[in-house]
């Protein structure tokens, strides 16, 4: 092999090297924003339900105090629930998973059971029959409030339990990435040092070559 072809050798050789360098690390950076966007969306979905949590808490809150002040707390009440209803409408449109689906179909028979009973009792309550307001409230009513977050509780430790994991993925993925760029960064490195001997050996055998060389020629 001629000197030159040797030496066109090396340099391809660490051409390449740093080749895969830099395409391990846009690999990596691609994966980890894979995860980070993974990351983002299991918290977006862990917020929702803790929303909804709340949501249903507070109407149920306002429900009991319409029911003790004669009715002037319903309009407060009642902009609660519809709050709640656009929250679960956007969870059943954004929380697609089989649980998700599930605990979001719980909720929502419980809460329409709710609203059902919600209808008698503000009849009795403007009918004066504060006795029988009172027995929905805390007999049936009580139950359908706890129907509904019990099972908005479990959507929400669902997603905290997947924003966990998410976030334990997004960890393991970036120290991945960074132990294999550190390993493709050392064997680019070292392929640089053979380059650099190569030539200055290459460089000597030039020399070599032309000390031998008969004068003249």
């Amino acid at each position: 092999m001629t000197i030159r072809a040797k030496l066109y050798a090396a340099l391809a050789i660490t051409v390449a090297g740093l080749l895969v360098t830099a395409g391990v690390g846009i690999w990596g950076m691609s994966r980890l924003g894979d995860r980070f966007d993974e990351v983002q969306q299991a918290s977006e979905a862990q917020a929702l339900a803790l929303e909804l949590k709340f949501d249903v808490t507070d109407f149920n809150g306002w429900q009991t105090a319409y029911g003790y002040d004669n009715g002037q707390s319903r309009p407060i009440f009642l902009r609660s629930v519809e709050r709640f209803r656009t929250n679960l409408a956007r969870a059943k449109h954004e929380l697609t998973r089989p649980q998700e689906q599930r605990a979001l179909g719980e909720i929502e028979t419980a809460f329409n059971d709710f609203m059902k009973l919600d209808n008698q009792a503000f009849a009795a309550l403007q009918a004066g029959r504060a006795a029988e307001v009172k027995r929905l409230f805390l007999g049936p009513e009580l139950t359908n409030f706890e129907r509904a977050a019990t099972a908005a509780q479990r959507l929400a430790a669902y997603e905290a339990a997947r924003v966990t994991a998410q976030d334990t993925a997004f960890k393991d993925a970036r120290e991945d990435a960074l132990r294999l760029l550190i390993a493709v960064s050392a064997i680019a490195a070292l392929l640089v040092v053979i380059l650099l001997i190569t030539a200055n050996d290459l460089a000597k055998a030039a020399e070599s070559a032309l000390e031998r060389r008969p004068p003249g020629n």
